[in-house]
């Protein structure tokens, strides 16, 4: 098919077929950058920790001499994980068989290779990834030949300055729904008077006040605080292609962001990494990420209900409002034109 009439919803079936998935993890996700973790988890050589760029695990580490590299997080040997959580060490061992490899990738020892007549352990080094950083941001990117992180961060970077923002907390999420209605879900702000009370309470989300921008490929909406006074923050909320949600609320200096990626056609996992100004007390932040987590559970029961309803199969597709639905049309026709083709 071609891309969706403007108003018209991608088919719904769409969101629960598994061919469509596996054509969403090739052509979408493995070509993208993907937020990593925070850099400090690398801050000093040996350190490493384990990320996804979509589907593919990358494992992020700070070599002996000091720079930052991101590989396949996969051995050559048979394919086992290597990296499965934080720490640090002088090399890299897979928990399989002990194949180990220097920090630079390199192989530096598989047991028993010496009983073999030929074994060629220059070629079977780590796979190296793309790694970039933006502030305290690393981001990783399967594709060795994709476009810099520049070209996805667009206009991001001279909207939000993240350079002083400190770690505080990781949040994992699953949901029961497909990874496009979680993305199509942040993307406006239509259903906020309706599902969070709390949240249209702090910001103006009244179609005149909130507003929705595109630039460079970035999709961005831009809230009030409500009785906004001086020196108060405004909030912003961005997606970044595919997947990767970029948040600032009012108040305190914070900044959140994390993926979501698709686990199967009908479930979708993702985290969010909250950073805040190093004033920021323990208490505030400790507020803030309760808020965030109610409207997150909210938005729950939302996106899962939205795909019980999609899984019926009686109806082809839905119809957006364009002035309130403007992201979404946005984001559904950027994937109709690279999905299209190809089913």
């Amino acid at each position: 098919m071609s891309a969706t009439v403007r108003g018209t919803t991608l088919p719904w079936d769409w969101y629960v077929s598994t061919d469509v998935l596996r054509r969403e993890e090739e052509l979408i996700f493995r070509g993208a950058w993907h937020y990593a973790g925070p850099l400090e988890w690398v801050a000093e050589p040996g350190d490493r920790f384990p990320c996804r760029a979509g589907a593919v695990p990358v494992a992020v580490v700070r070599d002996g001499g000091g720079a930052l590299r991101a590989f396949l997080n996969v051995c050559r040997h048979r394919g086992s994980v290597i990296v499965k959580e934080r720490g640090a060490g002088k090399t890299l061992q897979c928990p399989y068989h002990a194949w180990t490899y220097d920090l630079d990738g390199s192989l530096r020892s598989a047991p028993r290779a010496d009983r073999e007549e030929r074994f060629e352990a220059e070629e079977l080094g780590l796979r190296p990834v793309q790694v970039d950083t933006w502030g305290p941001f690393v981001f990783v990117n399967a594709d060795r030949d994709a476009p810099p992180l520049a070209d996805s961060l667009g206009a991001l970077p001279g909207l939000i300055d993240p350079d002083t923002l400190v770690f505080r907390e990781r949040v994992q999420t699953e949901l029961a729904a497909n990874w496009k209605v979680a993305v199509e879900n942040y993307l406006e702000c239509y259903h906020c008077p309706t599902a969070h009370k709390e949240f249209s309470a702090l910001v103006d989300v009244d179609p005149d006040s909130y507003r929705l921008e595109v630039a460079n490929g970035v999709l961005s909406q831009f809230g009030e605080r409500r009785g906004d006074g001086i020196g108060a923050r405004n909030c912003q909320f961005h997606l970044v292609w595919p997947a990767l949600k970029v948040i600032v609320y009012p108040g305190a200096t914070n900044l959140s962001l994390g993926p979501v990626w698709p686990v199967g056609p009908e479930r979708t996992g993702g985290f969010l990494d909250y950073f805040f100004g190093p004033e920021v007390t323990d208490e505030t932040a400790r507020e803030l990420i309760e808020f965030d987590d109610q409207v997150g559970r909210e938005d729950r029961e939302l996106v899962e209900s939205v795909q019980e309803g999609l899984r019926s199969g009686l109806i082809d597709h839905g119809r957006l409002l364009l002035d309130s639905e403007l992201l979404i049309d946005v984001f559904q026709q950027r994937l109709a034109s690279i999905l299209a083709p190809t089913l």
